[in-house]
């Protein structure tokens, strides 16, 4: 690794891991809800397999690197707008990620009806990692041309991402049973992914939404619910005293 001495890498990949990290958030509010829907005793491994595929899509991602690139070149034009493999692919991921969330939100309202054959189905193991497994490419994409850009070295990319996956294994369980606690912080989740989701498909058209606005927004929503919680939780207490 020439790569190891240069200070300038280093940085490269503290910046890319961490980068890596914040990246990730989606993916994990998003294995966690699916995970969710499983049995009980398969959630963890569920959420280990789904994490595991982000970290090999990514790293077969950067191994393409050629192909990725190629997907930003124009495939034809549509109403004066150049659409490109990646357009397509953010496009189509941000439509499955709307109509997945706005069904899991049906799914927590409308519970009664929630025990159909067609809703066992769609809650099975193998059906949730499929659905995994291509939200991952979609989430990956996004993640691998951002690591083109700030890092010279596949190997430096491919580092950070390990560590940023094991970073996120290490805090999945928590989150996933901690959103699993809490119906309310569920629903938020599900309105932060149909967040990430319009992005997508605003990015597929081009439109570039700066995701800061879009984490900034997440953070407060989310810091708006602990307090809630724990002022139910302290509510709770008190009654009990």
């Amino acid at each position: 690794m020439e790569w190891f001495s240069d200070p300038q890498a280093w940085i490269s990949l503290l910046t890319l891991t961490a980068l890596e990290i914040v990246l990730g958030i989606d993916n994990i509010i998003f294995v966690s809800i699916l995970a969710g829907r499983l049995p009980p005793h398969q959630r963890n491994k569920a959420r280990t397999i789904g994490l595991i595929l982000a970290m090999t899509t990514r790293i077969l991602l950067l191994l393409s690197i050629a192909w990725v690139i190629g997907l930003t070149e124009p495939l034809f034009t549509l109403l004066s707008h150049n659409v490109s493999g990646r357009d397509i692919i953010l496009f189509g991921g941000g439509l499955f990620l709307l109509a997945k969330s706005t069904h899991e939100i049906h799914a927590s309202l409308e519970g009664g009806q929630d025990q159909t054959p067609a809703n066992i189905a769609a809650s099975s193991f193998v059906v949730t990692l499929i659905q995994i497994a291509l939200l991952d490419i979609v989430f990956s994409l996004d993640s691998v041309i951002t690591a083109v850009g700030m890092a010279d070295h596949i190997s430096v990319m491919i580092i950070a991402i390990v560590i940023a996956v094991g970073v996120m294994l290490f805090a999945a369980r928590a989150i996933g049973d901690f959103v699993d606690r809490h119906p309310t912080l569920k629903m938020l989740a599900l309105s932060f992914l149909i967040l990430v989701g319009v992005s997508l498909l605003a990015e597929g058209l081009s439109f570039h939404i700066p995701k800061g606005y879009i984490y900034f927004a997440m953070a407060f929503s989310l810091g708006v619910e602990i307090l809630n919680i724990r002022q139910a939780a302290k509510k709770t207490n008190s009654n009990k005293g």
